[in-house]
């Protein structure tokens, strides 16, 4: 492969000495993939979103995936949990190609990506089709409004098997207000719901991604809190009543909730 990005759009590849690629989009470092190696993830809320599905019982699992990027969480499932069926909703058929073409998805493997948005895709799976369901898409380094609001929840929840799974990659400023409200949506239809991120974003002290997790039946606390433990970078867990401090006087969104706040501006953005 040619160390120079390949362009296509507002989406370009960068390879990097050891063979991995960062996916930019927009402007920003969207995911990364180790091709000969799909359980090395190197962003951070990519390990986060990694550990929550860690914590679920062994085997094959449904997964849906809103947003593809690099496809990198599909490719660590296939590895991790051989045979799992999987569907990418991914809406930007330019980035499936460009994806596909130059970091090509291993042999045999059960992903399949369809060319829909978030909430028309959700839409159109039957009821408890999955036993997670990922939210991992941005549009301008921004989680969209549509993906942000109870109608959005709504349709997560009845995707969702009774013990399912839903995870949110969200980004917030110091104070983590917009977080809160859309914890506080989510969990008007899946009411256990836990928070993990590096502790300086949870302290509040930059911005940051966060992973929220939620679903209708309780989480594996104790699983969890070890995962988080072994986590490579000093992590945290925010639920019961730690939580519960940090939702203090959030109002869920409507419908149509609102985009996430923008990140940092270029020469002050700091790697997740």
């Amino acid at each position: 492969m040619s160390p120079d990005p390949v362009a296509a759009q507002h989406v370009s590849l960068e390879w990097d000495e050891r063979g991995g690629v960062t996916v930019h989009m927009d402007g920003q470092p969207q995911s990364h993939v180790q091709p000969d190696d799909p359980t090395l993830l190197v962003f951070e809320y990519v390990q986060h979103l990694a550990l929550a599905i860690e914590a679920l019982p062994s085997g094959p699992l449904g997964v849906t995936h809103v947003g593809g990027a690099g496809l990198t969480l599909p490719r660590w499932v296939e590895a991790t949990r051989p045979g799992s069926p999987q569907i990418v909703l991914e809406p930007d058929e330019a980035l499936t190609d460009l994806v596909r073409r130059e970091i090509p998805l291993p042999r045999r493997h059960r992903i399949r990506v369809r060319p829909v948005d978030g909430l028309a895709g959700l839409r159109a799976l039957k009821d408890d089709a999955a036993d997670v369901v990922v939210t991992d898409a941005y549009a301008g380094g921004r989680v969209p409004a549509e993906l942000a609001g109870t109608a959005y929840a709504r349709e997560v929840a009845r995707v969702l098997r009774p013990t399912g799974l839903g995870l949110w990659n969200l980004a917030d400023e110091p104070g983590m207000r917009w977080v809160s409200r859309l914890i506080a949506t989510v969990s008007t239809l899946l009411p256990h719901v836990a928070l993990v991120a590096t502790h300086e974003v949870l302290k509040g002290r930059r911005f940051g991604n966060s992973v929220l997790l939620a679903s209708a039946a309780p989480l594996p606390s104790a699983t969890l809190r070890r995962e988080v433990a072994r986590a490579a970078l000093p992590t945290g867990l925010r639920e019961g009543m730690a939580l519960t401090r940090l939702l203090a006087g959030a109002k869920p969104f409507g419908e149509e909730g609102e985009q996430s706040p923008p990140p940092p501006e270029t020469g002050k953005w700091r790697a997740r």
